[in-house]
C-alpha cells in the first residue's frame, strides 16, 4: 500500500489510528498492538499477499533464534545472520548472480525471475541489528508480540528508516504514549502534508523529465535523437531533485505517522545537499543505514583502529556493501565503490583542508576566503553527487557512460516533451506582460530553469521538517489542508516512492 494512494489516507490510517487508542483507552494493551499490527501486515501485503508469507516466517525465525541466543549463542548468532543475508541474496540477487556466471563461464543456469519483495531490505538490515545485539546480551525480554510489530510497524516497513529494538520497543511498553494526543496528532499531520506535498508535487514534476530522458537514452544512446547536452544537464538534476524530495517525503510521511500514533522515529534525512564534503553527505543522507554499516560492519571490521590503510579497506567494504544493499546490477555496485573511494579521498585530505581553512581564517578578509572555500568545496561535492546519481539511475554502466560521452558532442536542442512537465500555466501571458519572448519552448525552458532554482534553494535554504518547531495556529493548520486537499486531489495516478526498490 502507498502513504500517496486514497485508501491509504481516508481509510487505513483513520481506522489504524481509531483501533490502537480504542483499545489503549479500552485498557486492552494486547489488542491495541495487536490491532496495529494486524493493519501493517494488511499495509505490507495489500498488493501481493505472497509477500506475508516471506515476512511472516523471517518474523518468527529470527525471534526464535533470539530466544535460543542464551543456549547457543554464536551457531544461533552465525545461523541468524546467515539467514537474513541468505534471504535478501535469493530474492534480491539470485538472478543477478546467475547472469553473470552465465556470462563469465558460458553457462546456462535458467533464471527464475523472482519477485522481489517489498522492503526485504530494510526489515532484513533490522533483523540483523537485532540478531547481532541478542548477542551481545543488549535486547530485552521482549514478547513475540512486541517484536513482530517492531518488525512489521507500517510507517518505517517499506522505505526505513532502520529502526533499532531500543528505540521502538520501550514506546510501545510506554504508558503515557497510550493516549490520544492531540498536539502529537497535529504535529504528525502537518509532516505528513509537507512530506506528500514534497513527493506529489516536487518529486513527481522533475520525475517526468527523468522517465522521458532515461526513455531516450535507453531508444538512442547515439546519433541522431540521443540526449543532448542540455537535456543531459536537464536529466541529471531532475534525478538529483527527484530523488532527494521523493525520499525526504517518505522520511518526513514516516515520522509523521511515527508522531500521530505518539511514537518517535529516528530521524533519516538531514538537508543532504546542504553537505561540503562526500564525508558529510553520509552523515545527512540515510541516516540509519549509516549507522547501521557504521554499527555493524565497519566498527567490526576494526573501523579507524588498526592503521589508515586498514581504515581505507574497511571504508572501502562498507560501501561496496552499501552499492550491493540499494540493487542488483553493478551500476549500484560502482556507485557504492565511486562513494567509497571519495570518502577516503576525504579522510586523506581533510588534514589540508581543515588547515586552509584556519589559515584563511587569520588573514584580514579570513571569513570571506574561508566562504569561498567552502563554496568551491560544495560545488565540488553537488557535481560529484550529481554524476553519481546519473549512475545510481542508468540502467547499466554502458548507459551511463554513453551518456557523458554525449556531453563531448556539441548540441544545444531541448525538446519541449523533455520539458513538457515544468509548464506553468499562464505563464506565457506574464513574459508577453514583461516584453520578452514568449515563445512556446522559451515558456517551458524557463518553467525548467525557475523550477530547479526553486528545488535547490528549498535544499540549501529552508530547514528540514524535522527542525521545524510545528504551531497549532491558524495559520499553520489552514496551510496544512490547503496542501493535503490538493495533494489528494492531485492523486489521479499513484506513483512509488523510488526507495521502494532498493
Amino acid at each position: 500500500m502507498q502513504f500517496n494512494s486514497y485508501i491509504f489516507i481516508l481509510c487505513f490510517l483513520p481506522l489504524s489510528l481509531i483501533l490502537y487508542f480504542l483499545f489503549h483507552d479500552m485498557g486492552k494493551k494486547k489488542m491495541a498492538m495487536t490491532s496495529l499490527l494486524l493493519m501493517s501486515l494488511w499495509f505490507y501485503g495489500y498488493f501481493n499477499p505472497y509477500y506475508l508469507a516471506i515476512i511472516c516466517s523471517s518474523i518468527v525465525v529470527n525471534y526464535l533464534l533470539s530466544r535460543a541466543m542464551s543456549i547457543y549463542r554464536r551457531p544461533c548468532l552465525i545461523a541468524g545472520v546467515l539467514f537474513n543475508v541468505g534471504l535478501i541474496f535469493y530474492f534480491k540477487y539470485y538472478d543477478f548472480f546467475i547472469e553473470n556466471v552465465n556470462s563469465v563461464f558460458g553457462t546456462g543456469f535458467n533464471l527464475r525471475h523472482i519477485v522481489l519483495p517489498l522492503g526485504i531490505s530494510f526489515f532484513t538490515f533490522q533483523q540483523i541489528s537485532f540478531i547481532v545485539d541478542s548477542y551481545k546480551g543488549e535486547t530485552g525480554d521482549y514478547s513475540f508480540l512486541e517484536y513482530a510489530l517492531f518488525v512489521s510497524y507500517f510507517p518505517q516497513l517499506v522505505a526505513g528508516p532502520i529502526v533499532l529494538h531500543s528505540e521502538l520497543i520501550p514506546q510501545f511498553r510506554d504508558e503515557k504514549k497510550h493516549r490520544i494526543n492531540f498536539e502529537n496528532l497535529c504535529r504528525g499531520i502537518m509532516l505528513f502534508s509537507r512530506g506528500l506535498a514534497k513527493k506529489m508535487l516536487i518529486a513527481d514534476t522533475f520525475g517526468k523529465a527523468v522517465d522521458f530522458g532515461f526513455s531516450q537514452a535507453a531508444l538512442i544512446p547515439v546519433g541522431e535523437g540521443a540526449l543532448t547536452i542540455p537535456e543531459i544537464i536537464i536529466v541529471m538534476l531532475s534525478y538529483t531533485f527527484q530523488i532527494y524530495f521523493d525520499f525526504s517525503g517518505y522520511s518526513d510521511m514516516a515520522t509523521g505517522l511515527g508522531a500521530m500514533f505518539n511514537l518517535d522515529i529516528p530521524m533519516n534525512f538531514n538537508s543532504p545537499y546542504k553537505a561540503i564534503s562526500i564525508a558529510g553527505f553520509w552523515k545527512r543522507w540515510h541516516m540509519t543505514l549509516t549507522r547501521f554499516l557504521t554499527n555493524y560492519i565497519y566498527i567490526p571490521l576494526g573501523g579507524n583502529r588498526k592503521g589508515k590503510l586498514r581504515t581505507y579497506i574497511n571504508t572501502l567494504v562498507v560501501f561496496l556493501v552499501s552499492g550491493i544493499w540499494h540493487g542488483a546490477n553493478w551500476t549500484f555496485i560502482l556507485w557504492g565503490v565511486f562513494h567509497g573511494l571519495f570518502q577516503c579521498i576525504n579522510k586523506l585530505t581533510h588534514g589540508i583542508y581543515k588547515s586552509v581553512c584556519d589559515n584563511a581564517a587569520k588573514l584580514p578578509a579570513g571569513k570571506v576566503f574561508a566562504g569561498i572555500i567552502k563554496t568551491v568545496s560544495w560545488i565540488i561535492t553537488f557535481g560529484i553527487l550529481n554524476v553519481l546519481w546519473l549512475l545510481f539511475r542508468a540502467d547499466s554502466v554502458e548507459q551511463w557512460l554513453q551518456i557523458l560521452r554525449r556531453l563531448f558532442v556539441l548540441n544545444l536542442d531541448v525538446r519541449s516533451e523533455l520539458i513538457e512537465g515544468f509548464r506553468i500555466p499562464r505563464f506565457r501571458y506574464v513574459l508577453s506582460a514583461l516584453h520578452l519572448p514568449d515563445a512556446d519552448n522559451v515558456v517551458l525552458l524557463t518553467g525548467c530553469a525557475l523550477s530547479m532554482i526553486a528545488a535547490l534553494l528549498i535544499c540549501l535554504c529552508c530547514k528540514n521538517n524535522y527542525e521545524r518547531k510545528y504551531k497549532t495556529d491558524a495559520v499553520s493548520l489552514v496551510f496544512t489542508w490547503v496542501i493535503l486537499m490538493v495533494c489528494i486531489v492531485s492523486m489521479s495516478s499513484i506513483s512509488t516512492f523510488l526507495y521502494f526498490n532498493f
